[in-house]
């Protein structure tokens, strides 16, 4: 396959990816900010979303403070915001439009009908009924592309390109709503290894659609401890960073070629890390100091991806 093709494959499932997790990261931090707080804990809190998914300058160059609204509009329709699930969705369509001919009718036709939904839109007809009919609108049109995508595509190498940036991406965003948990939204959560809010905690676990599934494997009462488990060590959580670098190292392995034999080395690394893991030492470490580490790994694993199979990043 062209690389050319494989690019445009690769970074189609990553925005549709993208725009789901920016809907999710957006809908746990919405729901957080409806708890009793005051004006500057929820401030706090829109400031610690955008710190951790690094657009806090951005915003603040078009915006004075960190009302729920203003971020809303940054995140969601900003057309220079690169990070809005706008540009997400756009550039979605743009990079299936590019492919086409690699594409299933159906999986064009969705999407493309994500993308002229999307430009419906307005923030006042969003806010009138409500943000979370929205993020759940965002959740359903990229189940949908992945269910067409599994369902229409021949199991070959665009099939694998797909599924490499739906996981690597989902990888990264996975780790940045366990850190906006856990660091940001939270007055005082550096250390709530002991206990925590179980409003907090549940909106956590609706954010990714794991609620349900928490209860089927625990059957307790939330804790912090268990939720962090769930999200990143548990291989038969479908959002969990052990099942994602599992579905990552798959992938790699089946499009491997004579330069790609280091990336697969270091994927493979960081799956038996998570495969092989105890909650207890990470939390000893420290999440923060993990999750940070996590997430550095998965950009660096990402830019060796471009070099080995894509069209290389140029600086």
């Amino acid at each position: 396959m062209l690389s050319r093709t494989a690019d445009h494959l690769f970074w189609m499932a990553r925005y549709m990816e993208r725009a789901e997790n920016t809907a999710r990261i957006l809908d746990v931090t919405y729901r957080l900010s409806l708890l009793p707080h005051n004006g500057e804990d929820v401030e706090a809190m829109w400031d610690g979303m955008l710190k951790i998914m690094e657009l806090q300058d951005a915003f603040l160059a078009r915006h004075p403070v960190f009302s729920t609204e203003a971020v809303l509009e940054f995140m969601i329709f900003d057309r220079d915001n690169p990070g809005s699930i706008y540009r997400c969705l756009r550039a979605s369509r743009e990079n299936a439009h590019a492919v086409r001919g690699t594409l299933t009718s159906e999986l064009w036709e969705t999407s493309n009908a994500s993308w002229l939904t999307m430009r419906e839109f307005t923030l006042a007809k969003l806010m009138e009924s409500g943000p979370e009919a929205f993020f759940e609108w965002v959740k359903y049109r990229s189940h949908l592309s992945r269910g067409v995508t599994i369902g229409t595509m021949l199991q070959d190498e665009a099939l694998r390109f797909i599924r490499l940036g739906t996981f690597l991406e989902r990888a990264d965003n996975t780790a940045r709503i366990l850190e906006v948990k856990y660091l940001n939204l939270l007055p005082g959560a550096e250390d709530d290894s002991h206990s925590s809010d179980y409003y907090q905690w549940s909106a956590l676990l609706h954010s990714v659609s794991a609620f349900e599934v928490y209860r089927k494997v625990y059957r307790d009462q939330i804790s912090p401890m268990r939720v962090a488990e769930l999200l990143i060590l548990r291989a038969d959580m479908p959002r969990s960073l052990a099942r994602c670098m599992k579905e990552v190292h798959t992938n790699l392995n089946r499009l491997a070629n004579a330069r790609s034999a280091e990336t697969e080395r270091l994927a493979g690394e960081l799956e038996s890390h998570l495969h092989f893991g105890r909650i207890e030492r990470i939390f000893e470490r420290g999440m923060r100091k993990y999750l940070e580490d996590f997430r550095d790994r998965i950009f660096d694993l990402g830019c060796r991806i471009s070099d080995d199979f894509l069209i290389p990043a140029t600086a």
